[in-house]
């Protein structure tokens, strides 16, 4: 740290990502990425005609891959905020809507980035505790006077809500933002988009990074009421109006519109995940019902630390979190049906050298 560092900043603890290995001989299981490739379309609209258009900057609007998604979900254009991955949309509504006069709530268990962003913004944040079988309970959560922000499947429990419940949240918080982040909802969830005719305190965020093989290209969007957007854009636009390249604008329309491998790769992922589950139980895992792409999971006779390591000794990354009541727990992504089963046999060497 530098003596110029501004003291608003000198106790960050900054999010720690998964591990991206540059050794490319581990088997990633460990952040949640698809394991296919984008769609076909994407490669055809990343053409040498469009790197060639690279000298010019992009459309500050993303005028073509909004009017995609806006088309998707049955929304007007101007309910839609495209961003730099989920993970921007989600700082710009903890920039938006938290403050000196309204703190932010969310569960004690959920994505890490959201008390990173609390303290970034010094914001008043209350963590709301799960209940003991990892829920989220809606009645927790009911006029509490803050931004209130929910994963929904929650991470990296993949536990969800059901959209009554959500509706639930909404409706008791009438004076306060409900951002409900829905990173991988496509997975087994129930999204809460049908819900933003009837809520104007309602911001959906979600990702193309998961169901749409999308992680490296970086691209998210935010949901909402049009007045909450405008905001959403005032923020974004006073930050970096070019928050798109122009090949993440063209990647992310081509696989918005390619409906049908989106259906495919998604209807395979869950196959794999409830085949995974069901072995891992029979080999005496504990093992949490998922709605996400990939299984929260406690191995028997090892704590979970051991049982990551173990595994990484083997050349699987999976991801482990050094937090009191996750201990014991694991997060495994769902790869192809391949990974799995190495996982597996490799998990099958691990119990029995431990016998």
């Amino acid at each position: 740290m530098s003596r110029f560092l501004d003291r608003r900043y000198r106790n960050l603890t900054p999010y720690v990502p998964g591990e991206q290995p540059r050794n490319p001989g581990y088997v990633k299981l460990n952040t949640n990425e698809s394991p296919f490739p984008p769609s076909p379309r994407v490669l055809q609209a990343l053409s040498g005609e469009e790197v060639q258009r690279l000298n010019l900057y992009p459309d500050p609007e993303a005028w073509a891959v909004r009017r995609a998604v806006a088309e998707l979900y049955g929304l007007a254009e101007n309910q839609v905020m495209m961003t730099n991955g989920s993970d921007e949309a989600l700082a710009f509504c903890f920039l938006a809507f938290c403050g000196a006069e309204k703190g932010v709530a969310y569960p004690s268990v959920s994505y890490g980035f959201y008390p990173v962003y609390a303290r970034l913004c010094s914001l008043d944040a209350l963590e709301i505790p799960l209940g003991e079988d990892f829920t989220i309970c809606p009645e927790a959560y009911s006029a509490l006077g803050r931004t209130v922000v929910i994963a929904n499947p929650n991470a990296p429990t993949g536990l969800s809500l059901s959209r009554d419940e959500i509706e639930e949240i909404v409706r008791k918080n009438p004076d306060s933002v409900v951002v409900v982040d829905e990173a991988y909802v496509d997975f087994g969830g129930e999204s809460a988009v049908p819900l933003i005719g009837r809520y104007d305190n309602l911001v959906v965020v979600q990702t193309c990074s998961k169901s749409r093989n999308l992680a490296g290209m970086r691209l998210g969007f935010a949901l909402g009421d049009a007045a909450l957007i405008a905001d959403l854009n005032a923020v974004r636009c006073s930050f970096n109006p070019y928050n798109l390249s122009r090949p993440a604008c063209l990647a992310g329309e081509a696989a918005i519109r390619d409906a049908a491998y989106f259906r495919t790769c998604t209807d395979r992922i869950i196959r794999t995940r409830e085949a995974f589950s069901a072995a891992l139980r029979e080999i005496g895992f504990s093992v949490l019902p998922s709605a996400a792409n990939f299984v929260f999971a406690a191995p028997p006779g090892i704590g979970g630390e051991d049982y990551y390591k173990a595994l990484r000794s083997r050349g699987v990354l999976i991801r482990y979190f050094d937090r009191p009541g996750l201990r014991e727990y694991v997060r495994i992504t769902i790869g192809s049906d391949a990974q799995m089963r190495l996982l597996l046999e490799k998990t099958t060497e691990i119990l029995e050298e431990r016998k």
